[in-house]
C-alpha cells in the first residue's frame, strides 16, 4: 500500500473541499461570481502544491512544461524582430530546453521530496504572500485577497493531511515510516530553512493586509443569514412546513 495519497486524490478532495467552501462563501455573498471561481481553482492547486519538491510528481513535470514553453513564447516575442526564422525557431528550442532539462535538474537536485516545501510554514507563505500580491499589488478588495490567500493554504492543508492518514495503516492501526513527515512544523536537520521560512513568515505577517477587516466582514451575522435564507431549494422548504 502506498504511504502517500497519490496524485487523483490530491487533486479530488482538494477540489470537493474548496469547491463546497467556495459554494458556501459565495451564497453568503462573501465573494462575487469570478472569486467563487478563483477559489476554486486556487484550492484545487493548494491541494497540489505540496509535491512541489517530488521528481517524479506530475504538478511538477506539467509545470516546469508549461513554465518552458511560457519561456521559449516570451523569447521568441522579444526577439521576433531582430531575428531570422530560422534563428527563432532554434531560439525557441534551445529557451524551451534549457528550462524544461537544465533548471528542471537543478530544482530537483537541490529539493528532497518530503524536506521544507512539504511543511506548513512554506505553504502558510504561499497563501500568505498571494494575499499580500493580491491585495497591495493587484489592487483586490481586502475581503477577496485573505480568501484567495487561504484558499490556496486551504488546499495545501488537505494535501498535507491526507498524506498524514494515508500514514496510518488502518487494518491494524500501526503507523507507518512515513508518518509525521507531511505535516511538518520543523525539522532539525533542516533548522537553518525553517529558521529562514519563519522569519520569511513573520515579515508577511506583519506587512499583510489588516486581518480584523477580514474578520469583521466574515462574522457579520447578516451574511450567514442570507446563506440561511437560500440554504435549501424552495421545494424542500415547502414540503416542510
Amino acid at each position: 500500500m502506498s504511504f502517500m495519497a497519490n496524485f487523483n486524490t490530491h487533486l479530488n478532495v482538494a477540489f470537493m473541499v474548496s469547491g463546497t467552501l467556495s459554494l458556501t462563501v459565495y451564497k453568503a455573498g462573501l465573494i462575487d461570481d469570478s472569486g467563487f471561481l478563483v477559489c476554486v481553482a486556487l484550492g484545487t492547486i493548494g491541494g497540489l502544491l505540496p509535491d512541489l519538491d517530488s521528481d517524479n510528481s506530475t504538478p511538477i513535470k506539467l509545470g516546469f512544461n508549461i513554465t518552458s514553453f511560457i519561456f521559449a513564447f516570451g523569447l521568441v516575442m522579444h526577439w521576433r524582430s531582430d531575428l531570422s526564422l530560422l534563428a527563432l525557431i532554434i531560439l525557441w528550442l534551445a529557451g524551451y530546453g534549457f528550462m524544461r532539462y537544465v533548471v528542471f535538474h537543478i530544482f530537483t537536485t537541490m529539493t528532497v521530496h518530503r524536506g521544507v516545501i512539504h511543511s506548513v510554514p512554506y505553504m502558510a507563505i504561499l497563501g500568505l504572500g498571494l494575499t499580500c500580491l493580491s491585495y497591495y499589488g493587484l489592487h483586490l478588495p481586502l475581503t477577496t485577497s485573505w480568501f484567495y490567500g487561504l484558499f490556496l493554504f486551504g488546499g495545501a492543508m488537505v494535501h498535507l493531511s491526507l498524506d498524514e492518514l494515508y500514514s496510518v495503516n488502518l487494518s491494524n492501526m500501526k503507523m507507518k515510516r512515513s508518518s509525521g513527515t507531511a505535516m511538518k512544523f520543523y525539522q532539525p536537520k533542516d533548522k537553518w530553512w525553517y529558521l529562514l521560512l519563519y522569519t520569511i513568515l513573520a515579515l508577511l505577517v506583519y506587512a499583510a493586509p489588516p486581518f480584523e477587516m477580514f474578520w469583521s466582514r466574515l462574522s457579520d451575522p447578516s451574511a450567514w443569514a442570507q446563506l440561511k435564507v437560500g440554504i435549501l431549494p424552495e421545494l424542500i422548504k415547502s414540503m416542510l412546513q
